[in-house]
């Protein structure tokens, strides 16, 4: 992207409605600095709760500069969806769509999506010699050196002031972390399917590739009988990274050798139409954060949800409304939630009802309460997982908190870089393309509506436990005995299934 459209971005960013302060940071990771309040929604009167069009048609999203009325545009404009958008070349205009269409649009259009266009997947080079290094902050210290080393090299090449670049435990921890998940996979394999089937394993998203090559370096090394029957394929919404994938496979004389174990399939993982009737292993590792969600109000007195559903503007402006006509999708989501949670969860309703009718009732009390934001495309997946994958095992990994979330229950963090800084913003209703938005994953709701639309018995244990039961810890250890692969990625979860 040229530097004078990015800096047209950001100047337009400094004054735009959903955006109420800018901060800059240095960042070595997708977890965001510290970040701005966000907006509020207000109700000017008791009325505007009984409105009789307000009934009909759709709530607008207020804030402090209250801005002008949309809600004929809203009636007029057609509303849209992400798989409409695929073909699209240019940022739309004058379309409304729902919140989870928004996000999947923003983040994988293929012509202006962040991850087809913007995301670069930082490599250290040569994995980290952990034994050799004094301690943790030495850690710190040389990778950050890597890091500088790693961008002065692409812009040596490219000049880029917003380049998107972030990093994997994968990466940072390579081989030990792809070695870890080889052990819990062949292990897995010998206990249930040994001799009887092939070990199959999908893995959704795979960035570099490198995580790959090491689960297959592994098992060709010290598993040869196993390796005879491996298949490893790979579900790669993005072409850039689908063919970074395929060019590691060729890149030296030992992943050559894994050629005819490889299958990269350049598709989306809700695009998928091919039954699997054989056992495999499912591996969505960093996946569920960046799937779009459906962002949910409540009305304080009544408790009826009200779905957001975003208006874009003839001038590429966005504006929030909430419908009472909740679409089917964020509908069976919030009845298949109620059926199968077994364990209380944070959720704006569980604030008593009188102190939320007391507190709709201050001056400036906000209409509605604050969002939730429900992970509808998960629950997608999990239906493409009980339909094409029956016989599946999962592992996933992912954030269970992320710091510095936008206002909300369940609430992405929402994040650019410019000029080697993190931008952090107050909403994920930004230019497209130009933000990672990514969500914290809820494991407990999300273990309990996966055992429930699946079957599946499953297991939910830290990063860290899942690690010190499956990797060789000591090959990760300073000499202090800190172990960053350990220590690192803290707010992350492991869940498996069987």
């Amino acid at each position: 992207m040229d530097s004078p459209l990015m800096t047209r971005v950001f100047r337009r960013l400094l004054s735009h409605q959903t955006c109420s302060r800018l901060h800059f940071h240095p960042a070595l990771s997708r977890i965001p600095p510290p970040n701005s309040p966000g907006r509020r929604c207000y109700r000017s009167s008791s009325e505007d709760v009984d409105d009789d069009r307000g009934q009909q048609s759709s709530w607008q999203q207020r804030t402090d500069i209250f801005p002008p009325d949309k809600l004929r545009e809203y009636d007029r404009y057609p509303m849209v969806t992400a798989d409409a958008l695929r073909n699209r070349r240019e940022r739309p205009k004058r379309v409304k769509m729902l919140a989870r269409d928004f996000i999947d649009d923003s983040l994988y259009n293929p012509h202006y999506g962040y991850f087809p266009k913007q995301v670069v997947i930082f490599s250290p080079g040569q994995p980290f010699d952990f034994n050799s290094m004094a301690n943790e902050p030495e850690f710190h210290k040389q990778l950050g050196q890597r890091y500088t080393a790693f961008e002065d090299a692409l812009d040596g090449e490219v000049p880029n002031d917003s380049r998107q670049l972030w990093h994997t435990p994968t990466e940072l921890f390579r081989p030990h972390y792809g070695e870890a998940i080889a052990r819990y996979l062949v292990t897995n394999y010998k206990l249930s399917n040994y001799p009887l089937h092939d070990l199959i394993i999908y893995e959704l998203g795979a960035g570099n590739g490198t995580l790959m090559l090491n689960i297959l370096d592994y098992i060709r090394d010290v598993e040869p009988e196993v390796y005879a029957r491996t298949k490893f394929k790979v579900i790669e919404i993005s072409s850039a990274l689908a063919s970074l994938q395929t060019s590691q496979l060729t890149r030296n004389a030992s992943s050559r050798g894994h050629a005819g174990h490889v299958d990269i399939i350049n598709c989306s993982i809700f695009a998928w139409d091919t039954y699997v009737p054989a056992p495999c292993y499912f591996l969505a590792l960093e996946v569920f954060d960046n799937f779009a969600h459906d962002s949910i109000r409540y009305d304080p007195f009544t408790e009826e949800p009200l779905q957001c559903t975003i208006l874009i503007d003839n001038s590429g402006d966005f504006f929030e409304f909430y419908s009472k006509k909740i679409d089917p999708v964020a509908s069976r989501f919030l009845r298949v939630r109620h059926a199968a949670s077994s364990r209380p969860f944070d959720h704006p309703l569980r604030v008593p009802r009188f102190i939320r009718r007391l507190k709709s009732r201050l001056p400036f009390a906000a209409n509605l309460t604050v969002p939730e934001y429900i992970p509808t495309r998960l629950m997608q997946f999990f239906d493409v997982l009980r339909e094409y994958f029956p016989q599946h095992q999962l592992l996933t990994s992912d954030f269970h908190a992320l710091p510095d979330a936008v206002k909300g229950y369940n609430a992405p963090v929402v994040q650019t870089r410019y000029k080697r800084r993190v931008v952090p913003v107050s909403t994920p209703y930004v230019q497209q393309g130009y933000f990672d938005i990514l969500f914290p994953t809820n494991f407990t709701v999300v273990e309990d509506i996966y055992r429930a639309m699946t079957g599946k018995l499953t297991r939910v244990m830290a990063h860290e436990d899942f690690l010190r039961r499956w990797a060789y810890v000591e090959d990760s250890a300073t000499k202090s005995g800190e172990n960053p692969m350990l220590t690192w990625y803290k707010n992350s979860s492991v869940m498996i299934s069987t």
